[in-house]
């Protein structure tokens, strides 16, 4: 069953790159940004994380943390920050069961072939750790900037 704007995000604490452990416990008080990807180094996902990238300073003077989840492994992650020099935490979820909790492990579809994956969603969490905000299926143009709008528009 999807998540709904209202709802109390489904609390996590996985590894993260840099030897971080990222939990959702430890981010109450703060809103969260909480962004959903397929995988490191590939067009779509290195754009859209340049894009948080780019505005990690107006989501930082907006209360917000920016925070990328993928299944990829801590190794990966290491290696995709470094490469584009990135400023928040990547967790990773190699079991898959954070991504299910929050329903963007799902079944995809390219040229008639099924399989699973993620699906790119971003979900705005406010200081008490309700789900404010749903974006799914994201279009990476012009996303980090809506995004960017609801965050300072949450008290």
């Amino acid at each position: 069953m999807p998540l709904e704007p209202g709802e109390t995000a489904p609390l996590f604490s996985l590894p993260g790159a840099g030897g971080e452990t990222i939990s959702l416990e430890t981010l109450r008080g703060h809103k969260i940004v909480l962004y959903f990807y397929p995988k490191d180094d590939t067009s779509g996902c290195t754009l859209e994380a340049q894009g948080f990238n780019a505005q990690s300073e107006a989501f930082a003077e907006a209360g917000a943390r920016v925070i990328g989840v993928s299944p990829d492994s801590v190794k990966s992650h290491d290696k995709f920050r470094a490469k584009y020099g990135l400023t928040f935490p990547l967790a990773s979820d190699e079991t898959k069961s954070m991504l299910e909790a929050y329903g963007v492990w799902v079944e995809k579809s390219m040229y008639g072939r099924k399989y699973m994956g993620v699906e790119r969603t971003t979900l705005l969490i406010d200081r008490e750790g309700r789900i404010a905000r749903i974006w799914r299926k994201v279009k990476v143009p012009g996303h980090v900037e809506e995004v960017l709008e609801a965050v300072r528009a949450l008290p």
